[in-house]
């Protein structure tokens, strides 16, 4: 008994002595100074894009290894209404009303029974301007409906997501893809990483654009009355109408955010900003144009 309390003040005195001595640092503190063994360990997020022996990670250690910062994950959550802003709308109102009045311009090649003298000519019709104003009306509501639905759907990621996920739904792929080509790495891992990236990007995009195009389906389907009212058409038939429709719109915006991830990671290869969005804006063109195509090849087989 009496030898155990002899070795228990023994090592009290021996641990009170070495605390001593590593206050007055005389005895280096061989945990701060081999860290974690030469060996590079990424803490949590913040390891991403950390590089050891920087000077500012050096300064946020303080008491020990594990007393880092982590990663900060900054949301650029824009305005709830950005789309009716001076700019956005006026861009969106010249995009529409090209799109629907450029045709217009198109030169008429005559025919070859007009090309006949023997047969007289018919007056020429004039130009409808009324229709391709009320399809360009009808393209900026959709639109400005289409931008105001992603900034709810952006509202709702960030209060409802962890912060890690919402910053990845609203990140800005043309700056993601610059900043991964500066680290130099390997190209498939380069045009992988992208892709990845703008798939996550352009998630609520897509997902506010099926959700209003559901809903102009449900009004067309359920709500708008036929332009011929002589036969009315049964609710089961509606429904039917409404889910063909739906998986339509499903296929279009799946095939729209697939392309547009594959043509952004190509475009990254030609450039890191510019290349990207050009590839991602094809690419989200050309998903609902391959879905149609799709979709009535396999209506004539069946």
């Amino acid at each position: 008994m009496l030898n155990m309390v002899k070795k228990l003040s023994m090592f009290l005195l021996v641990g009170k002595v070495q605390s001593l001595l590593y206050s007055l640092s005389i005895v280096p503190n061989y945990t701060l100074v081999f860290r974690d063994g030469g060996f590079g360990v990424a803490y949590c997020d913040a390891g991403a894009t950390a590089v050891w022996g920087d000077a500012s990670l050096q300064s946020s250690v303080k008491k020990g290894p594990l007393d880092i910062t982590t990663k900060e994950y900054i949301l650029d959550v824009k305005p709830l209404f950005s789309a009716f802003q001076p700019k956005n709308l006026a861009m969106t109102s010249l995009r529409s009303f090209l799109l629907f009045y450029l045709p217009l311009l198109e030169p008429r090649t005559p025919t070859e029974e007009e090309d006949d003298v023997d047969e007289p000519h018919e007056p020429e019709r004039p130009v409808d301007l009324v229709t391709p104003f009320q399809n360009s009306i009808k393209q900026i509501l959709r639109e400005t409906a289409v931008v105001t639905t992603r900034r709810v759907l952006e509202r709702v990621a960030v209060h409802y997501v962890s912060r890690r996920t919402a910053w990845k739904l609203l990140k800005d792929a043309s700056r993601s893809a610059r900043r991964k080509a500066a680290r130099g790495m390997p190209t498939i891992l380069y045009v992988h990483s992208v892709g990845k990236t703008t798939l996550k990007a352009q998630v609520l995009g897509v997902s506010a654009s099926w959700v209003v195009q559901a809903i102009i389906d449900v009004y067309r389907c359920f709500i708008r009355k036929p332009e011929d009212e002589i036969e009315e058409v049964e609710l089961k038939e509606k429904f039917k109408q409404f889910r063909k429709k739906l998986h339509t719109t499903t296929i279009k915006c799946g095939a729209s955010l697939v392309l547009a991830s594959v043509g952004a990671g190509i475009g990254a290869l030609i450039h890191p900003s510019h290349g990207q969005w050009i590839g991602c804006t094809i690419g989200d063109f050309a998903g609902p144009i391959a879905a149609i195509l799709v979709i009535e090849k396999l209506q004539l087989n069946l």
